[in-house]
């Protein structure tokens, strides 16, 4: 996340100097890579922001924007691994794999501009997916580099006129913006085959913390590291806070009696409560127990988190065990922290397996993959396709 609000900001840079700008995306792996389809590689003829490997391809994509963009229009590399050539190469891949970039110059004014699409998402707080071809076979009449948008609206913005694959692609970024996976397509069609990345581009991981004592510093560093937007609130209303927090998005200086009016939380925020104030405590929790946020973590020993609870229950607040699945006491990953540092860190790390959906565990210990690519067989697709004809 961080990685791409850099993107971000070079990109609005390098249209001030009107300088030609070409972005590559990883838009499909095969077996082992470093980077996952998603990841994204800005190049000016200044800089290269981003990464799309461990450091072995970037300089062979920037070449492709000199030697083979001549005309503008967006293609494809294809890094194989598992090919004796690679040795040639000298690429040195850390992974077996196959991995598929796709290279593009970017345009301000075009609507369907991936890195436009990605700042309204993270200036609005609102989920898009990006629907990108990457791979024409056929007598297909659709180009490498084309797109469709799915708004928060359910609109759609598109340069795609083929109306079986436009339905198709319509009903595929619907059920990713419902289940939250992205997903690589192939889209088997009667003159031909269309490979699609299908992404969820979410906005970046809002969080509040509780308290502005020194040992929230590190958690609002490592929370920033990662690009996540951090508001600290302060029920003491210390000025000093201001200055101890100049890296935060937002400061608020408040009183424990006044915090109910001042507080908005929705399933996208993630909070950590770190006061080391009990009736501060008590009143945080009597707002946030209850509402839908999606992560809930106190610092503190069980005990004290269990009389918190037991306090709410006598103050008539009431709380379901839906509610406390997402209460997170004593907050944070065992990792044997006993620094400042060390507990910010297993902090930040319980979110991010919690937001990720994961266990935590060592990934030596894991059976599956890491990363989980969940593709529609084209057999799937060929029979979508066939029932969006009739209804045509």
């Amino acid at each position: 996340m961080k990685e791409l609000h850099a993107i971000l900001k070079a990109f609005a840079e390098s249209q001030q100097n009107a300088e030609p700008v070409f972005l590559a995306t990883v838009v499909n792996v095969k077996g082992s890579s470093y980077r996952q389809p998603g990841a994204r590689m800005l190049m000016t003829q200044s800089q290269i922001l981003g990464t799309i490997s461990g450091g072995c391809l970037e300089n062979d994509v920037f070449q492709h924007t000199r030697s083979s963009m001549s005309d503008g229009q967006p293609i494809v590399v294809t890094y194989d691994n598992n090919a004796d050539e690679d040795i040639v190469w000298g690429f040195g891949l850390g992974c077996n794999g196959v991995v598929q970039v796709l290279i593009e110059r970017l345009y301000q004014n075009d609507p369907l501009n991936p890195l436009a699409v990605i700042n309204q998402c993270f200036c609005n707080q609102q989920q898009r997916i990006i629907a990108t071809v990457f791979g024409v076979e056929g007598k297909v009449n659709i180009k490498v580099g084309a797109r469709l948008i799915l708004n928060p609206d359910r609109s759609v913005t598109t340069n795609i006129e083929e109306s079986s694959l436009k339905f198709a692609l319509i009903k595929d970024t619907q059920a990713a913006l419902q289940n939250q996976h992205s997903s690589v397509i192939k889209y088997q069609l009667s003159s031909g085959s269309v490979d699609v990345l299908i992404e969820v581009i979410q906005p970046p991981t809002r969080l509040i913390i509780f308290g502005a004592g020194h040992d929230a510093v590190p958690v609002v560093q490592f929370a920033k590291a990662l690009g996540w937007h951090v508001t600290i609130i302060d029920c003491r209303a210390s000025e000093a806070t201001k200055e101890r927090f100049s890296m935060a998005d937002e400061v608020f200086l408040t009183h424990r009696e006044i915090l109910h009016k001042q507080i908005c939380v929705d399933e996208h925020t993630t909070a950590v409560v770190m006061t080391h104030n009990y009736l501060d405590d008590l009143e945080i929790l009597k707002i946030l127990l209850p509402s839908s946020i999606e992560y809930l973590g106190v610092l503190g020993p069980k005990y004290r988190t269990e009389k918190l609870l037991q306090d709410l229950r006598i103050q008539g607040i009431n709380y379901s065990t839906e509610h406390l699945q997402k209460l997170y006491a004593p907050v944070g990953i065992d990792i044997g922290a006993d620094t400042p540092e060390a507990i910010a860190l297993s902090i930040i790390a319980e979110m991010q397996t919690v937001l990720k959906n994961r266990c935590g565990g060592f990934l030596r210990n894991r059976s599956e993959p890491i990363y989980q690519r969940h593709e529609v067989k084209q057999t799937e697709i060929e029979q979508l396709e066939t029932g969006l004809r009739h209804k045509l």
